[in-house]
């Protein structure tokens, strides 16, 4: 393995989460609210260290193969959140580390998990830093730090196919840096759409900030305890489109942007992913209009949680652990389906289902006419064996970890099955609420650190689809061949 390269480029991450820290000390010094010290601190930390790593590990020798670029992947967010979490601890707000490390990490990786009981109890700055997190790891922090830098011998494929989510990684031109440089101004741009609507809707400047980098990020961390249950019915309906639309692949907005209308509507995964929404927010109204009394609220809410949980985000305008067991069942089953590869998104990704389902009507077909020969087709083309293969597998594996991780966290005292079963489910495919115990009106803080540490961990495996924690856990990866 090259090692320089690795640690090289773990500096410049550690470098631009130096930069990017100055935001929330920008915040903090315009409220004044006691966050400069902690920020200014571990900004000047992180650029220390960046620095100290980027002069000791130059090397001429920059190739990166998958190896590097599994591992680089996950250590940059392992130590991107470890030292993410140090404003938190410095300032007092969230004092253990272990509990800013859980929160840190669920920023990052958009999980939006919380272990705050009272969060609006938190200073402005770090509110800001909490949310602004699932704005940086929505769309990955590699990619920006790909838009930022000089390409690398043109190995950083390998570090994009293993931030990026979904079963295969499309290029949106021959450069990979300059695909990064797309997807972060597609990224920005809807940002930018998004939170004039709120602020033109009447949502205070700070607070549609809070709202939209949690929307853009499909994360879904707040600033009330409420949620968005204490905001007005447009700004829900805001909020809940665009949830919709950041968990859709920007490889269709970038179709778009250069008039491929065709090719962009003519997506299978797209309107697969539609129809789930809406599908599931017909049952789901139907379910509980007679409980809230009201059919304009009774779509409103389905609505709202059925595209919070389809796009993985998280936000709650209703306390739905309170819904009848039907639609209850349905949101469970959401948390695993995801929205579309290639978005903010988390989950097994719509397109991982709809190849598994196509590949399981073939392997019947198969049974009742032997001879037969039946290709899988998606978005228009045949789909290989190895691509096939290669998405088996990967369910294999995330349902085998799944089964891991809630055997683990089964050891909690105090937790239900329900409970610890929605708890790992929330924090490894990065929603956040759960149901029971850590529903939309409860909070992680009831586990102990060492369950907390194993949820965080969830959290990562389930950002980075398994593949780069797993084989930077792997004796191998650490040799030099």
């Amino acid at each position: 393995m090259n090692r320089k390269m690795v640690f090289f480029l773990i500096g410049r991450i550690l470098l631009l989460e130096g930069c990017l820290l100055l935001l929330p000390l920008a915040v903090s010094l315009y409220y004044w609210d006691g966050g400069q010290l902690p920020f200014l601190s571990t900004a000047v930390l992180c650029v220390g260290l960046g620095m100290l790593l980027c002069k000791l590990c130059r090397t001429d020798d920059q190739v990166i193969y998958a190896k590097e670029g599994f591992f680089i992947t996950a250590l940059a967010w392992l130590c991107a959140s470890a030292l993410g979490a140090l404003p938190f601890v410095i300032s007092g707000e969230i004092p253990s580390f272990v509990d800013a490390f859980f929160e840190t990490v669920s920023g990052f990786t958009t999980t939006g998990a919380s272990i705050l009981d009272d969060v609006e109890a938190m200073s402005r700055s770090m509110l800001f830093w909490r949310s602004f997190t699932h704005w940086i790891g929505g769309m990955g922090m590699l990619v920006l730090m790909v838009a930022v830098m000089p390409n690398l011998s043109g190995q950083t494929i390998h570090i994009l196919r293993a931030e990026m989510p979904g079963p295969t990684m499309g290029k949106l031109s021959p450069r990979l840096r300059d695909t990064a440089k797309i997807l972060y101004l597609l990224y920005i741009a809807m940002t930018a759409l998004e939170l004039a609507l709120l602020v033109v809707g009447g949502m205070p400047l700070f607070d549609s900030a809070i709202h939209t980098f949690g929307t853009a990020g499909t994360g879904g961390f707040g600033m009330k305890t409420t949620s968005l249950a204490d905001y007005t019915p447009y700004q829900q309906w805001v909020i809940a489109v665009f949830m919709m639309l950041f968990g859709v692949n920007f490889n269709l907005y970038f179709l778009l942007v250069i008039r491929r209308f065709r090719s962009a509507f003519r997506s299978e995964e797209l309107w697969t992913y539609l129809v789930i929404i809406f599908l599931a927010t017909a049952l789901i109204s139907v379910n509980i209009t007679p409980q809230i009394g009201n059919t304009a609220e009774g779509i409103r809410a389905a609505y709202f949680q059925v595209t919070s949980i389809s796009s993985t985000t998280g936000f709650s305008t209703v306390n739905f652990d309170e819904w009848p067991a039907v639609s209850r069942m349905i949101l469970v089953l959401l948390m695993f389906i995801g929205a579309c590869a290639g978005s903010t998104a988390g989950g097994l990704k719509v397109s991982r289902v709809v190849l598994m389902f196509k590949t399981i009507r073939r392997e019947i077909r198969h049974l009742l006419y032997p001879r037969s020969v039946t290709s899988v087709r998606f978005e228009g083309k045949p789909v290989d064996n190895a691509t096939l293969i290669s998405v088996g597998t990967y369910f294999s594996l995330y349902i085998g970890l799944f089964a891991a991780f809630w055997f683990i966290v089964s050891f909690q005292p105090g937790f239900d099955g329900v409970s610890n079963f929605t708890a790992v489910a929330a924090c490894y495919n990065n929603i956040g609420p759960g149901l029971n115990l850590v529903g939309p009106a409860a909070s992680y803080s009831g586990y102990g650190p060492f369950f907390k540490f194993v949820l965080s961990i969830a959290m990562l495996f389930g950002r980075l689809e398994i593949y780069p924690m797993l084989i930077s856990l792997s004796p191998s990866t650490w040799l030099r061949k």
